[in-house]
């Protein structure tokens, strides 16, 4: 009896065996077929991912000759602009300041009395402070 226990056992296992072997090899079977499947799509894949890396590569490229070229015209603009500030920002604060003097001096010989008589107001038992001349010039600043 023990020898028929045995052979049972020895049954058992070897459709067990036989089982796990049969799951293992249709599961090999399914991955070789995944990894067949996954390397079709992944070549091409990789294929265009190449492709749009070299295009970027160029864009990049184009990109940078673009910013050099901004770079040294904003230069260029600076060295102008502090030329022309240089050449022409004194001359033309000169100008401005002696159009000025000259508005304002045509504008007081407009303003006075075209009979020449200047109105005085006279107030008893008070001295007014003298007129000032000059405008604002004689002011000091408050820095």
């Amino acid at each position: 009896m023990a020898g028929i226990l045995v052979a049972v056992f020895w049954a058992i296992l070897v459709s067990f065996l036989a089982l796990v072997l049969v799951r293992l090899a249709q599961t090999l079977k399914a991955t070789t077929k995944m990894v067949a499947e996954v390397s079709e799509k992944a070549v091409p894949l990789l294929a265009d991912a190449s492709a749009t890396v070299r295009s970027a590569h160029t864009q990049l490229a184009r990109v940078d000759a673009i910013a050099a070229d901004v770079q040294e015209v904003t230069a260029n603009a600076s060295a102008l602009s502090s030329t022309v500030s240089s050449a022409f920002g004194g001359p033309l604060v000169k100008v401005a300041a002696f159009g000025y003097g000259v508005r304002r001096a045509i504008g007081k010989k407009g303003a006075a009395d075209p009979a020449g008589r200047a109105e005085r107001t006279v107030v008893v038992g008070r001295t007014l402070p003298g007129a000032r001349r000059g405008g604002r010039r004689n002011r000091r600043s408050k820095d």
